[in-house]
């Protein structure tokens, strides 16, 4: 089933799109988004309801900060044909954690079945502040790509056949920016059959996508946060796909050169970002599609999520 849009709007203090932009955008291609997270701040209920508006007929989901994985799988296995559940890697059990005690909290989870995918895996992670006030809200969190609770993690995607989802914040890192780089490549080379996703474009620019894509078969992004409502939203270092309401030359050119590396994601963290910014950034999406051949579109919405996660297996599409 494909769920359409039932709004036009979109909220003008975040960003403006003329009618002829609304018009010309693309509503029949199906919408997966392929990494989002809530916090207790929302509900299951409230997730669905702003799928339905934005037009997103899947969401893999995973929880965060005070949401337990038993009312998580609760609340969502009353729509699984909506959402994927995640296995919640990140927390004190990852930052603080024993590497075997972090090993147990994931197998606990990855051995339920209704799990159909793991979140993402901090590798490189500066600290958070919120948006408008100047208060930490999440730590650094630093674990070489050789370290033992990122092994653990990658062992556990594997043995499930799930993608390699990792954060690394490529632009904010500094001096240790190519020792990272090395040792994310390292993984890349030692596991050459196994997915891997760089989240938020890993915060690289075109050409160091390009160079990581044609020099690795098994490298993806999500586009999680790359557009300018996200970036009005943040003081991240986040790379912007667009310019102004329309994909830029460069990414849109390798959008199309390698539309199977890539996938739509928004990576929805906080209530807020689901209540304020996620629609219009999905609006801005649907019309950056319909710029795009029809082939690529469907790859980037929903067809590579669909490949990388087994999702037309599950929900019976051919």
């Amino acid at each position: 089933m494909i769920y359409l849009p039932r709004i036009i709007w979109i909220l003008p203090f975040i960003v403006t799109l003329s009618a002829s932009a609304l018009a010309a955008d693309d509503r029949t291609i199906p919408i997966i988004d392929a990494h989002s997270q809530m916090d207790h701040e929302i509900s299951i209920e409230e997730i669905i309801r702003l799928m339905d508006e934005a037009g997103v007929a899947r969401t893999i989901l995973s929880p965060r900060r005070n949401v337990k994985p038993e009312r998580f799988l609760a609340g969502v296995s009353r729509c699984p044909d909506r959402i994927i559940p995640a296995v919640r890697t990140k927390g004190n059990h990852y930052i603080e954690g024993r590497p075997d005690a972090f090993k147990k909290y994931l197998d606990n989870q990855a051995r339920n079945s209704r799990y159909g995918a793991m979140g993402e895996v901090l590798i490189w992670h500066a600290e958070k502040y919120h948006h408008t006030q100047n208060k930490p809200i999440a730590p650094q969190v630093v674990f070489p790509p050789d370290s033992p609770k990122v092994g653990i993690a990658l062992k556990t995607a594997a043995r499930k056949g799930w993608p390699f989802i990792a954060h690394i914040e490529f632009a904010a890192i500094g001096p240790d920016r190519e020792k990272f780089m090395s040792g994310f490549e390292a993984l890349l080379n030692a596991h050459r059959d196994h997915p891997f996703v760089l989240i938020h474009m890993g915060e690289l620019e075109a050409e160091d996508v390009r160079r990581l894509i044609e020099s690795h078969g098994n490298i993806h992004f999500i586009t999680a946060m790359c557009n300018p409502v996200a970036l009005k939203n943040t003081r991240e270092p986040l790379v912007n796909l667009f310019e102004q309401d329309v994909l830029a030359p460069r990414w849109k050119d390798l959008f199309i050169a390698y539309s199977d590396r890539f996938i739509l994601g928004f990576d929805n963290v906080w209530a807020r970002h689901w209540r304020k910014i996620y629609i219009p950034q999905v609006l801005l999406w649907r019309k950056a599609l319909g710029g795009l051949p029809e082939d690529v579109a469907h790859q980037i919405a929903h067809g590579n999520a669909e490949r990388l996660w087994n999702l037309m297996e599950k929900t019976g599409r051919k």
